[in-house]
């Protein structure tokens, strides 16, 4: 192996790619776990209040050095906000009132195809061999898994008008991986952060609005304000900081093949927290995953954007 790709294939900076699934994997079982007493965008609108809170005393420093920038990029800063921080979750939230988590986490696996299929289509990127085939193959392993190592399984899935839904939230996060390219190097991604969320609020109060003129109300327990302390933070602050950086440091299209690692912390999720059974097929489907991610992110078949050149 090049000593550099050693280098880079253990690196901590991985974590910024590796981390992020596992938070995000807890949001669609937590999400799911509170669909019957949260609705859906009472838990989006909370959610990022929460990570608001949480991180404004560090963003609100580099947002005020940065202002110019986004009034600059204000167009950019919009997209990312509507595309990552509201039709993504809001998107999940409502199609998971009508769908399986078996639906659900196959669709999420087309992300990184998403990814690869769009940034070809409009914004001129490359795939070649060895990555190509490496998105290929973690794709077949998040496929192992989730037909639990029985392809008869992938024929009987039914797609009901919630997992539309899921796929659109699937869309718009390609879009934003995608559009997080084009951040200036010089603009603090802890900084922008706050100026998404924030931004994301224009929308999100309407809509939370609208939910709750239909008479849609929350109820207010333990567990759903346990569930909501979790997303406001790990989900929302933690894993979106990491991917952000991930996606300066390692490309797009590679940094989002980390979501086909969404099923896999799925499983292992459920192992701990709902007494599941381990199988071969889940050691298959991994195995798949993590040298179809190596082989993906092994050589830099992509034309670096000026955050990638840092």
């Amino acid at each position: 192996m090049d000593p550099r790709a050693r280098k880079q294939f253990i690196s901590p900076a991985l974590l910024l790619i590796l981390l992020p699934p596992l938070f995000w994997a807890g949001n669609f079982i937590t999400g799911r776990a509170v669909h019957s007493i949260v609705p859906p965008m009472t838990l989006s609108l909370w959610r990022w209040v929460i990570a608001l809170v949480c991180v404004l005393p560090f963003a609100w420093k580099p947002m005020c050095r940065d202002y110019r920038l986004y009034l600059t990029h204000k167009w950019l800063i919009v997209r990312l906000s509507l595309s990552g921080v509201v039709a993504f979750n809001s998107l999940v939230y409502v199609g998971l009132h009508q769908t399986s988590a078996s639906n659900a986490l196959l669709l999420n696996s087309f992300i990184p195809v998403l990814i690869a299929l769009f940034g070809a289509a409009f914004f001129k990127e490359k795939l070649r061999g060895v990555q190509t085939f490496g998105l290929v193959l973690s794709f077949v392993g998040v496929l192992i898994i989730v037909a639990h190592g029985d392809w008869r399984m992938l024929i009987a899935f039914s797609f009901s008008r919630g997992d539309i839904i899921v796929f659109l939230a699937m869309v718009a996060f390609a879009f934003y991986t995608l559009w997080l390219r084009s951040v200036p190097q010089n603009m603090d991604r802890v900084g922008l952060m706050g100026a998404q969320i924030a931004t994301a609020f224009i929308f999100l109060v309407p809509l939370w609005l609208a939910e709750q003129a239909s008479g849609q109300f929350a109820q207010w327990t333990p567990m759903s304000v346990m569930a909501l302390a979790y997303l406001g933070v790990f989900p929302s602050v933690l894993a979106y900081l990491m991917y952000n950086l991930g996606v300066a440091k390692f490309g797009a299209a590679r940094a989002g093949l980390c979501i086909h690692l969404i099923p896999v912390f799925g499983v292992v999720l459920a192992v701990i927290f709902l007494n599941e059974s381990l199988h071969a097929y889940h050691a298959a489907g991994l195995i798949a995953i993590l040298i179809g991610i190596r082989l993906a992110m092994k050589n830099r078949t992509i034309p670096a954007t000026s955050q990638e050149q840092k």
